[in-house]
């Protein structure tokens, strides 16, 4: 049995809660974050000195804190050859994916972009910045709507770990009030992922309670 810290509109515990639905895995979830606070009491920070969410334990094992070590702990330990290699070599082409889609897309988007137009008050907003923002992003879609011109997933022809960690940004992205520009593989992409049960459950979760009216 898994057990989760994290409060399921966090894009990174939906990262992993999506990695947990598409492996099977049993699991609880415990809110913690944001309104429920929780990070900051001498329990957690047992577990996570920095306080931040999520926080994984695997039975009686060692807390596991930052998301992509938790996502490939996960993979290592119940991921199938296909979604995590067992051969260095083509690990290291999923991993390598896995670790461009969070620094070029998530961490791209999720601040600069999904924060100031959700979690800041419409009168405050700074169009100009989330413009550039979204041009910035745009030229690391352009990268992955390239590469999955070539195949189903950024790795190939079934998912993996990589897709976790670039596809769980794309619900918020293209649900989001903004202005986009033109990436038809990545729309057909993320059609995909929109028919597997895991993501829908994990990853397509109204974000209402982080808007700032």
């Amino acid at each position: 049995m898994l057990t989760v810290w994290g409060r399921k509109t966090s894009s990174n515990v939906q990262a992993l809660m999506w990695c947990i639905g598409e492996l099977g895995l049993t699991y609880r979830r415990h809110d913690a974050g944001h309104r429920y606070g929780g990070t900051d009491t001498p329990e957690f920070l047992a577990m996570n000195p920095n306080g931040t969410i999520p926080v994984l334990v695997d039975e009686d094992g060692p807390p596991i804190w930052e998301t992509g070590a938790i996502l490939r702990y996960l993979a290592a330990r119940y991921g199938s050859p296909s979604f995590w290699p067992t051969v260095p070599a083509d690990r290291a082409k999923i991993d390598m994916w896995a670790e461009w889609a969070k620094l070029n897309v998530a961490l791209a988007f999720t601040g600069p972009v999904f924060g100031p137009v959700v979690r800041t008050a419409p009168a405050d907003i700074d169009w100009p910045a989330v413009h550039r923002a979204i041009r910035d992003l745009s030229r690391a879609l352009d990268v992955a709507d390239a590469r999955l011109a070539r195949s189903d997933f950024l790795c190939g022809d079934v998912l993996t770990l990589a897709d976790i960690q670039f596809g769980h940004v794309l619900f918020r992205y293209f649900d989001i009030e903004i202005e986009r520009p033109s990436h038809p593989v990545i729309r057909a992409y993320f059609e995909r992922l929109c028919r597997r049960p895991a993501y829908r459950e994990h990853v397509m979760v109204s974000y209402e309670d982080l808007r700032v009216f």
